[in-house]
């Protein structure tokens, strides 16, 4: 579990993210391997050392060395198509499509146009696709799930597209960034694209925060140049122990088909802002068998949450109320085995003693390859 600070002063872009991510993981190879991986022959990862008002760090570009550019205007699904197919990990896979398919749903808006029948233009080459899921890979290695950012500076001013000139930021940008705070800074161009802003979209930032510690600290070059620095910063980072205050969000539930309680559900919880949750049996007034949600958040999801229980279930109120929890030291690591390569949670008790065990989403991912039961 990692939880990173994203500083926005100067927008956000997929090299960007790349080289920021790339410089937190302390590994730029695995990015130069993501053609092959990814089966684009045509696609080149160049990786240069830029200095920007004084910042040294890494600009990360891909070039399309292909002479017969046919890669513009994919649709989401020869994208998605892509993706599937790649040799990477499926969590990464999963992030790349959900990154792509926030573009898709902003466009599909802007267009006035079916997701599954959109041309996509400016992210459908070989740059952005390996802008989006190279960024999805390191977020799967960092093992990031928790993200705190500053408000973004998307830029002003106008931008030539495959649809003309547009105002900055583009239409679809400004879509994707509905509900996340933003400023044109005090320069004219383009500092946010769509790319940038689904990834920072699929993180689901957090923009109320406490103190926190930062352990580690990456920058990330954009192309341009500004009297300002062009880079994106990250950092990885603590939270002081205390400063977050925890919640339990409840509602009692008697009148719905428990099947719409099920997986879909569960995960909505989560991804929106969840860090646990149950589903208990209980009897209710007059003797009505009901079911009780209680979900464990930290307080600035609960408007979040509340909202998602509202619209998902035939509930008329949530409460919610302020608890205390101690827990034990726990990390992920990676381990290769025989029959491939798991997730293992290691958790440390107060003496010391470590505990291990294999995710179980891993194990699973192994009974269906192999016919071997998770459970042995």
């Amino acid at each position: 579990m990692s939880a990173v600070y994203i500083e926005a002063f100067s927008g956000l872009s997929g090299d960007m993210f790349l080289g920021t991510l790339s410089g937190l993981l302390g590994d730029y190879d695995i990015l130069e391997t993501l053609p092959s991986k990814l089966h684009l022959p045509d696609a080149e990862v160049v990786i240069d050392e830029v200095v920007k008002n004084g910042i040294a760090c890494k600009h990360v570009k891909v070039v399309d060395k292909g002479s017969n550019n046919k890669s513009h205007g994919r649709h989401l699904s020869d994208i998605l198509n892509i993706i599937d197919n790649a040799e990477i990990s499926n969590r990464a896979k999963d992030i790349a499509k959900d990154i792509f398919n926030i573009i898709g749903k902003a466009e599909s808006k802007i267009h006035n146009i079916p997701i599954g029948k959109i041309h996509f233009h400016e992210i459908s080459g070989v740059d952005s696709i390996i802008d989006i899921v190279g960024s999805a890979v390191l977020i799967d290695e960092l093992n990031i799930t928790k993200t705190y950012s500053t408000a973004v500076c998307t830029g002003k001013g106008f931008v030539n597209t495959m649809h003309g000139k547009l105002p900055v930021p583009a239409p679809a940008t400004l879509e994707i960034l509905s509900g996340i705070p933003v400023y044109p800074g005090d320069e004219t161009g383009e500092r946010t694209t769509p790319t940038g802003a689904a990834i920072l979209k699929f993180l689901n930032p957090v923009f109320e925060f406490g103190n926190i510690i930062p352990e580690k600290t990456a920058y990330g070059a954009g192309e341009k140049d500004f009297t300002t620095p062009n880079v994106l910063r990250i950092s990885k980072i603590k939270e002081r122990e205390g400063e977050k205050e925890l919640f339990v969000i409840e509602t009692n539930i008697d009148d719905m088909n428990n099947e719409l309680l099920g997986v879909d559900f569960q995960d909505g919880l989560m991804k929106n802002g969840a860090i646990d949750f149950y589903l208990s049996n209980v009897l209710m007034k007059k003797g009505r068998q009901g079911t009780l949600v209680s979900c464990l958040a930290y307080k600035e999801n609960i408007k979040k949450i509340s909202e998602f229980i509202f619209e998902n279930t035939s509930t008329l109120g949530v409460r919610y109320y302020p608890v205390e929890r101690n827990v034990l030291k726990r990390e992920i690591k990676k381990v290769k085995t025989k029959l491939g390569e798991v997730s293992v949670k290691v958790v440390t008790t107060p003496s010391g003693r470590k505990r291990f065990s294999i995710e179980y989403e891993d194990l699973k991912k192994i009974s269906n390859k192999t016919g071997i039961p998770a459970n042995i």
